[in-house]
């Protein structure tokens, strides 16, 4: 009996089991280097792609979740906590952020609470809730719980600013399997390498991962004065100087009362 049963599941296995389903992502930016002049005001990049088998032929599962994270260059950045002190607002409390997004936008086809359990977003963390922004306090630096006060705080600074943006409406499915995601760049976006992680998921799983990368970078008269800021300090503020004594001479020359 017990041979008959181990003859019967290996049929099983052999012939009748499905291969296990497996997914890849192929996708593209419509610019992967974005110029900014003095005429920028903002740009919106669209982010095409599709979900396909993996090399083995595996089953595609159906229907999907996509999540697409952009994170500009890490920077350190300080909260400050204001009081009223003897009818006078002052700084009484700060917070230093270590190493965080300059920018970062979370974007998905529908709620990311919706798309996976709070344990799996917190560990890919996906939300501005679970993204990790580690602070620095006192000699340690950590991450602090979502309703931190200088955490949320800064995070509403941030949003304001429309430099942290979680969208649940950005990514739409063309077809089951081939979407588009629009990415916001404000007009103060900051200049750097960007990345853009895409995961893709199916029934509240990670079912396919990947990447790509962007620049935004300074153009024409402001990419000229940067570099020569950046590469001759000294004759810089040297010619700035000079200039400035220039325009004031010639306004006093202009404006002159005889």
């Amino acid at each position: 009996m017990r041979r008959l049963v181990c003859i019967v599941v290996l049929m099983l296995i052999t012939c009748g089991a499905r291969p296990a389903a497996a997914e890849r992502l192929v996708v593209s930016l419509s610019n992967h280097r974005v110029p900014v002049t003095s005429g920028f005001t903002g740009e919106d990049l669209v982010l095409f792609g599709t979900i396909e088998p993996d090399k083995d032929g595996g089953a595609l599962r159906r229907p999907y979740d996509l999540v697409v994270t952009v994170t500009g260059p890490r920077e350190n950045s300080r909260t400050m906590r204001k009081q009223r002190v003897a009818g006078i607002w002052v700084n009484t409390d700060w917070r230093e952020f270590v190493q965080v997004p300059s920018y970062l936008a979370i974007l998905s086809n529908r709620a990311v609470e919706q798309i996976a359990s709070k344990e799996s977003l917190r560990r890919q963390q996906i939300g501005l809730d679970n993204f990790l922004l580690p602070q620095r306090i006192g000699v340690d630096i950590a991450d602090t719980v979502p309703n931190d006060a200088f955490r949320e705080a800064f995070v509403r600074l941030k949003s304001e600013q429309r430099l942290y943006i979680e969208s649940p409406t950005a990514v739409t499915f063309l077809s089951p399997t081939v979407f588009r995601a629009s990415i916001p760049l404000p007009a103060d976006v900051p200049t750097g390498n960007f990345a853009v992680d895409v995961k893709v998921f199916a029934a509240g799983d990670l079912a396919a991962r990947t990447n790509t990368a962007m620049q935004v970078i300074k153009a024409g008269l402001e990419q000229y004065v940067a570099e020569a800021a950046s590469d001759y300090g000294l004759l810089y503020g040297l010619g700035t100087a000079l200039f400035a004594v220039g325009i004031g001479w010639l306004a006093s020359v202009v404006f002159r009362r005889d």
